[in-house]
């Protein structure tokens, strides 16, 4: 989603919701998040999962020198034990090699991500072993850049949305996707403009 989405997006939101309307005048809209598709950002994904930002980022370079380029085939290339080394648990080592052997032998078709629709996206993706739901809207969000996407199992949005709506606390994620289901067909930009109020508003 690029500065125009957003701006649209934010629009159309402070017409269907007051609370966002409030903080949106309070706060600004949320600056564009864009991550690259394909192979890379999701092993990229599988090194971050329960980590830092700054640990995943030493670890992607020493994963990523191991190989003459960030693809599937130059992943399946690399020892076990190497990656080990470099600083992947051997649950993380697993997911990565499982990732790659499914691209490689045309299971997964990270391209062909793009034709299908969210859902079948989210099913195709959480197929993979180390990716749950959380994952795949993430990848739809950032990367494929869809703009009816809530991850509702995201902990900072379900603490932010109860602020927002000022809840006594956070909703569960069923609850959370009900809350925000007039938001479609912006959820995406509502999801973003959440995590902008998190670190932006009073707790």
């Amino acid at each position: 989603m690029n500065e125009q989405d957003i701006d649209r997006g934010m629009k159309a939101l402070a017409l269907v919701d007051k609370d966002v309307e409030r903080a949106l005048e309070e706060l600004g809209p949320p600056p564009p998040r864009p991550r690259s598709k394909g192979f890379e950002t999701f092993l990229k994904t599988i090194v971050s999962q329960q980590i830092s930002t700054e640990v995943a980022r030493v670890i992607m370079q020493r994963v990523s020198s191991l190989m003459p380029e960030i693809t599937a085939t130059g992943l399946m290339s690399v020892n076990d034990q190497a990656l080990r080394d470099a600083g992947l648990s051997w649950r993380k080592v697993e997911y990565a090699k499982g990732l790659a052997e499914a691209v490689h032998f045309g299971h997964f078709d990270v391209d062909g991500l793009d034709a299908l629709s969210d859902k079948d996206a989210i099913e195709t993706i959480t197929r993979l072993r180390g990716f749950g739901r959380w994952s795949a809207e993430i990848y739809l969000m950032f990367s494929l850049r869809r703009r009816d996407i809530f991850p509702a199992d995201d902990l900072a949005l379900q603490v932010s949305l109860g602020r927002l709506k000022g809840l006594s606390d956070k909703p569960t994620p069923k609850q959370a996707r009900d809350m925000v289901a007039h938001w479609a067909p912006w959820r995406s930009v509502g999801a973003l403009f959440l995590w902008h109020y998190y670190h932006g508003a009073p707790a």
